[in-house]
């Protein structure tokens, strides 16, 4: 049996660019539903058995009807074509408010032969996938709200509810491994989930507390065949040249400058009973990003504009890696410099780019004193953390974000 794994399509960002005359949608999300497209024909051509999709259609539970069209345009495909095809309900398809339908409901609510959306954990034997000879442990998105009604929980600490629903869950696969599944037939767990050990873009890696977070032992069950995961956007192995395959394949194109260096994959695995698990990455190689970043800076006074502009072009890759591709240049100056910065010649530079970003960061020397009635000692280390991002002048958001990473590295070796 062969299967086509991917995930995290979110088709419908367009968070850069302009849109495209002839059919009114943004340019961006035409790349998007390009890379949809590869990923269908794939299936078809290549005649799979399954494709199973591990959450997040669009960037939200409120996608416009367009979009929502021309995702069902390219389902209906596959349905067409008689291709088994489950859907997995991930986090930015699901309301956080109870009751509310989820971003793909259609399929849930109007039956499409061929296709089965997996709103809740659900056990799938032969007989729901039309004979197909395989099983497979589907767990979709689970809401903190949907678990804290299910449990009569209110208010709390949230790491406590996700605990709990990561304590159920794991049960719950346990229940199906023990009690539910035919040993002679290959096992494949799904799931839009985080998975201890797992990295993020940037190198970050998942820990517990803050997020469900699956464990690392509970998807390296030997019992399991294959491993199909999404919600986070850098494609991985989890359990890379042992069995079974845990695999993350990425969002299908780039969304924004934290994936510039990641490769977009979807999977062809090949399940067999009683065999390895093979799996294809198949490489598509999407919109490229670009981004780099200049400090000027000079002991002897300000740069000539000449010099600046001389630097400026040559942070910049030549004109043909520039073509087509999203840029973003970041320059850290001494303030007072602004006026010898020829912007209009580095927007000549870059006209071929399909967005170009210039990012002015003025550095004003800055010294934070603390009050007079306030010793070092009485700050704890994330005190002393911001006065030290607002010293060096960062942004609002850059600093909350640091501030983030730095409470999940003071937890992690606290906890250790």
């Amino acid at each position: 049996m062969r299967i086509l794994h991917f995930a995290d399509a979110h088709i419908d960002i367009a968070n850069h660019g302009r849109h495209d005359p002839e059919t009114g949608l943004p340019v961006r999300a035409q790349d998007f539903l390009k890379a949809l497209d590869t990923i269908v024909d794939a299936a078809i051509d290549e005649q799979v058995d399954l494709v199973l999709f591990a959450g997040d259609a669009y960037k939200d539970r409120t996608p416009v009807p367009t979009f929502q069209r021309e995702w069902g345009r390219r389902i209906v495909r596959l349905s067409q074509a008689g291709i088994r095809t489950l859907l997995l309900v991930g986090n930015h398809d699901l309301s956080p408010a109870l009751g509310r339908a989820h971003a793909m409901q259609e399929f849930e609510t109007i039956p499409v032969p061929h296709v089965r959306v997996i709103s809740k954990p659900t056990f799938l034997g032969p007989d729901h996938l039309e004979g197909l000879p395989l099983q497979v442990l589907a767990l979709p998105w689970v809401s903190r709200s949907s678990l804290m009604a299910s449990l009569s929980l209110t208010g709390g600490d949230p790491n406590v509810v996700y605990a709990e629903l990561e304590a159920r869950l794991t049960e719950l696969v346990h229940k199906w491994l023990e009690d539910s599944i035919d040993p002679s037939l290959p096992v494949v767990l799904t799931a839009h989930a985080s998975v201890q050990g797992a990295v993020y873009g940037g190198e970050r890696s998942v820990m517990r507390g803050g997020d469900l977070v699956l464990p690392g032992s509970l998807v390296r069950d030997p019992r399991l065949s294959y491993v199909a995961l999404g919600h986070i956007h850098k494609p991985q192995d989890l359990n890379e040249g042992s069995q079974p395959p845990v695999i993350y394949p990425g969002s299908i194109e780039r969304v924004d400058f934290g994936e510039v260096e990641d490769e977009k994959f979807y999977v062809i695995a090949d399940v067999q009973p009683g065999r390895d698990t093979q799996e294809e990455w198949r490489k598509r190689p999407g919109r490229p990003f670009i981004d780099r970043w200049l400090r000027l800076s000079s002991n002897n006074g300000p740069l000539s504009p000449e010099e600046i502009e001389r630097r400026l072009l040559s942070a910049l890759p030549g004109q043909d890696e520039l073509e087509g591709a999203i840029v973003r240049l970041v320059i850290e100056y001494p303030a007072g410099w602004d006026s010898l910065l020829n912007e209009r010649a580095l927007r000549r530079h870059t006209e071929c780019c399909f967005e170009f970003h210039l990012v002015r960061r003025p550095q004003r020397e800055a010294r934070l004193r603390l009050p007079s009635d306030q010793a070092i000692s009485s700050l704890t280390p994330l005190d002393l953390l911001d006065i030290y991002w607002r010293s060096l002048n960062a942004s609002e958001e850059d600093t909350i974000e640091l501030q983030k990473l730095a409470r999940e590295v003071i937890a992690k070796y606290t906890d250790g």
